[in-house]
């Protein structure tokens, strides 16, 4: 272990988080009843800009009046080169109550974005005497913030969590695709030549270096990684293959853009009974080869030692974080 240690940002659920635009008033019940870890209350892209105000006063509203439950609430706030995102902070901060959990900062390019937003929300902060601190979400989803994404993460004790803004993203980098997630039939690879067989094509995912290069800068500073939105929410399958590739390469949970993604996200980035119980037999058994000076034993024929012990522990953790344990 490094003599640099890793403070892990405030412990939540985060398997999946729902976009609610704040024009849309009649969602905001709907989305507090549903199963969703964390809902965040849009002010951004999903509001027209004649209706930034009117949203901003919504969310303000949600906040003092509607029982959110023990979800995670967050609002995402307007982009830093806009003249609607000082009010968004500054209007919800003093009017919204104690009830809000964070603040999502979308196209985040620089750890100067970061403390910008920062310095803003800790004055209004000090103003009204908030007890709560507000934590910080951010969406790296352009060129310059995947570039600078190391920096981002470590820019704020405010920070919590890293989004993978495909969409965006794509756009940002000029990617040749219309979709928001998903593969692309062009991003593969032929077989090799084999006399006159025929060559298989097979398909990559055309957004792991993203991911992946985000789930690092995310666990080097203690924050959850969390993959973005999949547009098309009439694929139920395509969701879970986009979810799943993100979950093996370390993300927390998931964006749901539709109530139906909810569910999806929710049991994916669940660890499963037989998860459970095959942690549990590690920990039992390392302990076992401890009592007996080992550092290392074979359960079912693999080998497990003490990385073995830090993985079985994170599951369990989640475990017992999801069943309120």
């Amino acid at each position: 272990m490094s003599f640099t240690i890793v403070e892990q940002a405030t412990p939540r659920l985060n398997r999946s988080e729902l976009a609610v635009p704040g024009s849309r008033t009649e969602l905001f019940e709907k989305a507090a009843q549903s199963d969703v870890d964390v809902v965040f209350l849009d002010c951004e892209d999903a509001v027209a800009p004649d209706e930034k105000e009117t949203a901003r006063k919504n969310i303000i509203q949600a906040l003092n009046d509607i029982d959110w439950g023990t979800k995670t609430v967050s609002v995402r706030i307007n982009g830093l080169d806009t003249h609607y995102m000082y009010r968004d902070v500054v209007d919800i901060l003093e009017q919204g109550g104690e009830r809000l959990d964070m603040i999502m900062i979308p196209k985040v390019g620089t750890a100067s974005d970061v403390y910008a937003v920062d310095m803003l929300v800790t004055q209004v902060e000090a103003a009204v005497k908030r007890k709560k601190r507000i934590g910080f979400e951010l969406i790296i989803e352009t060129a310059l913030g995947m570039a600078n994404v190391e920096a981002c993460a470590a820019a704020s004790p405010r920070n919590e969590s890293l989004h993978f803004g495909v969409a965006d993203y794509a756009a940002s980098t000029k990617a040749r695709t219309t979709v928001i997630g998903g593969p692309h039939a062009d991003y593969g690879v032929l077989t090799d030549k084999n006399g006159d067989a025929p060559r298989d094509y097979h398909w990559g995912d055309m957004w792991h270096y993203a991911i992946s290069r985000m789930v690092v800068a995310a666990r080097a500073n203690g924050l959850r990684p969390v993959d973005g939105p999949f547009g098309d929410f009439s694929d139920p399958e395509g969701y879970k293959a986009q979810a799943n590739r993100a979950g093996v390469l370390g993300c927390e949970g998931k964006w749901a853009i539709h109530p139906s993604q909810i569910a999806m996200a929710n049991e994916l980035f669940s660890p499963s009974e037989a998860d459970v119980t095959k942690a549990q037999r590690i920990l039992d058994a390392m302990a076992q080869a401890q009592k007996e000076g080992k550092g290392a034993v074979s359960l079912d024929g693999r080998l497990i030692d003490i990385a073995s012990i830090k993985q079985a522990e994170n599951l369990i953790s989640k475990a017992k974080a999801i069943s309120g344990n």
